[in-house]
C-alpha cells in the first residue's frame, strides 16, 4: 500500500492535542494537510469498563509511503499509550489533488 493515497484518523483528548498532532505532521511533511473537528462524543471499553470522553477528529492526508513515519509521529505527541490511528485508502479523487498530495509529502 505504499503507492496508496490514505486518510488517517486519529482522536485526541483536547483541541491543542489535535492540533499539535496535525501541526507537526504538516511542517514534517508527513501528511500533505489536515483537518481538526469537534468535540466528538467516544465510547469505548477501556480496562474492562465501558468509557465515555469528549475527543477531538484528526484527519490527516498522507501516502502510504509515508504512514510509519506518521504513525510513530501520532505516538510521539499523543497523550494516550495506544491511541487510535486508523488508516483509510482514498479509492477516488481528482489527479489534481492527488498529484498535490503526493508532491506535498515527497520526502
Amino acid at each position: 500500500m505504499t503507492g496508496a493515497c490514505l486518510q488517517v484518523s486519529v482522536s485526541a483528548t483536547s483541541r491543542e492535542e489535535a492540533d499539535r498532532i496535525t501541526r507537526t505532521a504538516v511542517e514534517r511533511r508527513l501528511a500533505a494537510c489536515g483537518q481538526v473537528s469537534g468535540p466528538v462524543r467516544s465510547t469505548y471499553h477501556w480496562e474492562g469498563r465501558i468509557e465515555q470522553s469528549d475527543e477531538w477528529l484528526c484527519l490527516l492526508k498522507t501516502t502510504g509511503a509515508r504512514f510509519t513515519e506518521l504513525e510513530r509521529l501520532i505516538k510521539t505527541l499523543h497523550s494516550h499509550r495506544n491511541p487510535e490511528i486508523v488508516a483509510t485508502p482514498i479509492a477516488q479523487a481528482s489527479d489534481d489533488y492527488l498529484d498535490w498530495l503526493r508532491a506535498e509529502t515527497a520526502s
